[in-house]
């Protein structure tokens, strides 16, 4: 832990990951994706479910595999599967008392919304310690874990990766980070499209509570 005192950025995905799966909010984001795919290509919910679940693993987003293959319209896809509940997230204090302590730019780096960020920061409380978010826009639509992404924010934000650690619940989006010297944490979870390369070498940290691991940082200042 005394290696990340340097820490000057520190990029952090959302989903599943500023806030605990176990809310199940991107369960509603999930559900409108079957749902438009199902309206848009005038298919049953089922067949729609496995296209969706398809493109993911081919396209690492099923925005992509829609864009790739049916020429939509991302912003109206976006809008779409990000119009969910959030009303049952509620404010995590102790997260938010250990993100007020980090110093350095935060950043938000994920493959959804801006939008989404920053309804879902707001209902946690912690949306005013961002620095900015980098999202799917941001990143031209190529979604991570494409190196020329990562090597798209670094370039926007002027980050030194030997002083960046990102923080993600998705093991496989950790490996370009790392490749770019980058430290990087694993948020446990027992999804297997997730869980996949967990144990892979380039991860360095795993923590299954991100608020304990902030402030064991926290604690070596």
């Amino acid at each position: 832990m005394k290696e990340l005192k340097n820490i000057k950025y520190w990029l952090f995905d959302l989903d599943n990951t500023l806030y605990s799966g176990a809310t199940k909010v991107f369960d509603q984001v999930d559900k409108k994706m079957s749902m438009f795919i199902s309206s848009k290509l005038n298919i049953s919910k089922e067949e729609a479910k496995k296209i969706q679940k398809n493109y993911f693993v081919e396209y690492n987003t099923t925005l992509n595999g829609m864009i790739k293959n049916h020429k939509i319209d991302a912003n109206e896809f976006l809008e779409f599967v990000h119009d969910i509940d959030l009303s049952f997230l509620k404010k995590d204090k102790q997260l938010e008392e250990e993100i007020s302590k980090i110093n350095g730019k935060k950043i938000i780096f994920t493959n959804g919304s801006r939008a989404h960020a920053i309804n879902v920061t707001k209902r946690l409380g912690i949306d005013r310690y961002f620095d900015d978010i980098f999202d799917i826009v941001s990143a031209d639509f190529i979604p991570k874990p494409s190196p020329k992404t990562y090597k798209k924010i670094i370039e926007k934000y002027k980050i030194e990766p030997q002083y960046s650690i990102f923080i993600e619940d998705i093991a496989r989006n950790l490996k370009p980070a790392y490749e770019l010297g980058m430290k990087t944490v694993w948020i446990e979870n027992e999804e297997p499209w997730a869980a996949e390369f967990s144990d892979s070498n380039f991860i360095n940290y795993k923590t299954d509570n991100l608020s304990k691991f902030l402030k064991e940082i926290n604690e070596q200042k």
